[in-house]
């Protein structure tokens, strides 16, 4: 027999209407359309005239704070859960949500740092830590980063990681691509793992990406292992490099890797090219 509590039944959100499956045991619940949170199994309140001390909800003064508010509202996004990955789409007015699947809390806010910061983050929106800002979380998950202050823990960013900071990075940093501002010089004491790293200022460190370009004015110390690299006019490189796949393990390049053929890794290179080969 199952659970009671394990049920789905429809719940109506009390500010916009909007209907959505949660369970019978649920307290409280997110919006998906809104974003507003809500008891979905609240007894309904009668009809309710509003008094003279009852103030009307806030509107924005302008047309354009208006029309913004409106956009807002209408626009949706797909969000992946953490857990299970399942995607799901959500009101872009939303702060949070709950996942249909295994329900799971997903956050959705952006963050700001600008002083002190030393809990975790775990969200599907931005992170900005400014130039006063000292990120101390062990971990930091989101969409995308601007890193412009301190940063101690690890980072890892389904999107882009630009970095316009000057010091050391003892964490680990993870993303689709990576960028190190042209105002940045930073020594990474951990290996940063990307599909694609552009060099736009100075850095020292490890490398791990399918492509890396260092562009004029940038500067690159330390070993890399790239599908391709370019180091345009006025730039520099200096350290370790390996072309290809060879030496690299399964889900050491981000996403969409092929695994290698039983006997000999994949490559599309000739057989030494693969080796380490000093540039300056």
């Amino acid at each position: 027999m199952a659970n009671p509590s394990l049920v789905k039944v429809s719940a109506e959100c009390p500010h916009c209407g909007f209907k959505q499956m949660e369970y019978a045991a649920a307290k409280s619940s997110i919006c998906r359309q809104c974003g507003r949170s809500f008891l979905p199994f609240a007894p309904k309140p009668g009809l309710k005239l509003r008094t003279r001390d009852e103030a009307p909800p806030p509107e924005s003064s302008s047309i354009l704070g208006r029309f913004e508010d409106f956009w807002k509202r209408q626009r949706t996004s797909v969000v992946e859960c953490f857990d299970c990955k399942r995607k799901q789409q959500v009101s872009g007015a939303a702060t949070s949500t709950i996942c249909p699947s295994c329900s799971a809390h997903i956050d959705l806010r952006d963050y700001k740092i600008t002083s002190g910061f030393s809990r975790s983050i775990r969200t599907r929106g931005d992170v900005h830590l400014t130039g006063k800002g000292d990120l101390a979380s062990s971990s930091v998950v989101c969409q995308s980063a601007l890193v412009e202050g301190r940063l101690r823990g690890n980072l890892h960013c389904d999107d882009t990681a630009t970095i316009n900071y000057a010091g050391k990075i003892p964490g680990r940093i993870s993303a689709r691509h990576v960028i190190v501002d042209r105002r940045a010089d930073i020594h990474c004491f951990r290996r940063i793992r990307a599909e694609s790293v552009e060099i736009k200022g100075r850095m020292s460190g490890e490398i791990v990406a399918q492509t890396v370009t260092v562009e004029r004015k940038g500067a690159l110390e330390g070993d890399v292992t790239a599908r391709a690299i370019t180091v345009e006019k006025g730039g520099m490189f200096s350290g370790q490099l390996v072309i290809g796949q060879i030496g690299l393990t399964q889900g050491e390049l981000l996403q969409e890797q092929e695994p290698p053929t039983a006997g000999k890794p994949a490559s599309n290179f000739p057989e030494t090219a693969s080796q380490p080969l000093p540039a300056t």
